[in-house]
């Protein structure tokens, strides 16, 4: 039987394909019949390989969809797919030949109802929550009179008109701009980016860095402020050092930035009321608090001067406290002549009495005594002067030692000797490092002189005794001496025709002079 169907049944006018034939064809008629379709259903497994493409899942109670979005495809896709949300996906149906299975090529993917949106917010919302990122104690508190406002939104809309002319109204601020797209796919990375941004300047820098950010979006549906329920703004919005007021939609209208952010207003005129105070209520509250103070200095000096008064009434008058010190003045210079002329009798009482007692047998006797008490205690003191210094001088003799001395002189004779050694030593030493010093200078001197010089064939000229260098005195001179190498002869007469003179027989010692 086997054998039979393997065989090709003759006479049979069907076609016959190969493998790439019948696939292409399949994908000719995929692609042909179905076009640009939309599908509706459960997103599933969800992949994004290394190369950048996305792969995901669409799925029903029965069947099971495999769809795919190119690298280049994904910025346009709109909602990214999440596992469990219900979407609407839309794009053209594609076959792959070569594993035989046919594809949606997803261009654009939208969630499917409100209800969809709803249960994918309240999902994401619970993450980010068990993450921290809405916790109250994160939060920080909002500056009371910011320098720079930095405002996240649209140029486009009237919600920046809005602010600025609130922000006019209340404490005019300066307010740096980041135009951002509120709604669409490029509003959560611009306004993330925005976020980030703020952030990054340097304080104080060309382009100063807010002390307040407010991101702030009109009112519209859910798609509309979608962009602002994304995770990566929520995460930029938790992750900012610079506090955020967080002004999208209308009050009833919330968003995942709502929690992340420092503060929610309900609407971008209630953020810029938020932001700063109203500066003539401040003028106002100063005002008040300066007129406060000046009446409680006033009650403050007004209550002081009248403790000071019923002080002052309580205290004696100043005649009154010098009457008494007056009186006892006067009572003591009353007294005063009197007790002077009694003291001055009593002490000339005291001197009469000791006067009458010293005689001057009586002192001459007390003297004497003193005297020989002294006589006798310098006798004393020099008996034992004597035997002190005669003990001492017994214990030093005894410490003395011929021995011991001749000893330490023939040690000290010993080292004398090797010093006298060493030093004689060094002294020939010395010498002949000097001898070969002036050799080698002597030799020096013969190679650097004159005399070497005539040895190579110069000769040096003198007339009249001394060192012709020029033509002229060679001219002036009576006699001509040239000194060659091996002797010195003497010339004729000079260009003045006279006869020739011998050189003086004094020598002179040589000098440099024209070698020739």
């Amino acid at each position: 039987m086997s054998d039979l169907i393997d065989e090709p049944m003759e006479g049979s006018n069907t076609p016959e394909f190969s493998v790439s034939e019948i696939a292409g064809t399949v994908r000719k008629l995929i692609e042909g019949e179905l076009g640009w379709v939309r599908i509706r259903g459960e997103v599933g497994r969800v992949v994004k390989a290394r190369s950048g493409h996305l792969y995901f899942d669409l799925k029903d109670e029965r069947s099971v969809l495999s769809c795919m979005t190119w690298k280049g495809q994904i910025a346009g896709i709109g909602v990214m797919p999440e596992e469990g949300m219900e979407v609407v996906a839309e794009g053209r149906m594609t076959a792959s030949g070569f594993q035989s299975k046919f594809a949606l090529n997803a261009l654009n993917v939208a969630v499917a109802g409100e209800g969809a949106l709803m249960a994918m917010l309240e999902k994401r919302k619970k993450t980010l929550a068990a993450e921290g990122l809405f916790d109250a104690g994160r939060k920080r508190p909002l500056p009371y009179l910011p320098k720079i406002i930095g405002v996240v939104t649209s140029t486009q809309g009237v919600v920046i008109r809005d602010i600025m002319h609130r922000l006019r109204e209340r404490f005019p601020r300066k307010v740096l701009v980041w135009p951002v797209a509120v709604q669409g796919a490029a509003c959560a990375p611009e306004v993330a980016r925005a976020i980030e941004g703020f952030n990054a300047l340097t304080p104080g820098g060309a382009l100063p860095r807010p002390d307040l950010i407010i991101v702030a979006r009109g009112g519209g549906s859910i798609e509309d402020l979608w962009g602002f329920n994304e995770e990566v703004v929520a995460r930029a919005a938790a992750a900012s050092e610079i506090p955020l007021i967080s002004a999208v939609g209308h009050e009833t209208d919330t968003t995942l930035i709502d929690h992340a952010a420092d503060k929610r207003a309900p609407t971008p005129t209630a953020a810029a009321e938020l932001a700063v105070p109203v500066r003539l209520d401040l003028l106002a509250w100063v005002n008040e608090q300066g007129g406060r103070m000046s009446g409680a200095l006033r009650g403050t000096v007004a209550q002081r001067g009248q403790r000071l008064a019923d002080l002052s009434r309580a205290l004696p008058r100043s005649d009154a406290l010098l009457d008494g010190p007056r009186q006892r003045l006067d009572r003591a210079g009353e007294r005063l002549p009197a007790a002077l002329r009694h003291g001055v009798q009593q002490r000339r009482v005291q001197l009469s009495d000791a006067a009458g007692s010293l005689r001057p047998s009586l002192l001459r006797a007390v003297v004497s005594g003193e005297r020989r008490r002294l006589d006798t205690a310098s006798e004393r003191l020099k008996l034992r002067g004597i035997a002190e210094r005669r003990q001492r001088l017994e214990s030093v003799a005894a410490r003395l030692n011929v021995t011991a001395i001749r000893q330490d002189m023939a040690r000290k004779q010993r080292e004398l000797t090797r010093l006298e050694q060493r030093v004689s030593e060094a002294g020939r030493r010395q010498m002949r490092q000097l001898s070969e010093r002036l050799e080698a200078v002597d030799r020096l001197r013969e190679t650097l002189g004159y005399k070497a010089t005539l040895e190579r064939g110069y000769a040096v000229v003198r007339g009249d005794g001394a060192v012709v260098k020029t033509k002229a005195e060679a001219a002036k001179a009576g006699a001509l001496e040239i000194e060659f190498a091996d002797g010195k002869l003497a010339s004729g007469a000079g260009a003045q025709g006279g006869p020739a003179k011998r050189a003086p027989t004094k020598k002179k010692p040589p000098e440099q002079g024209s070698l020739f």
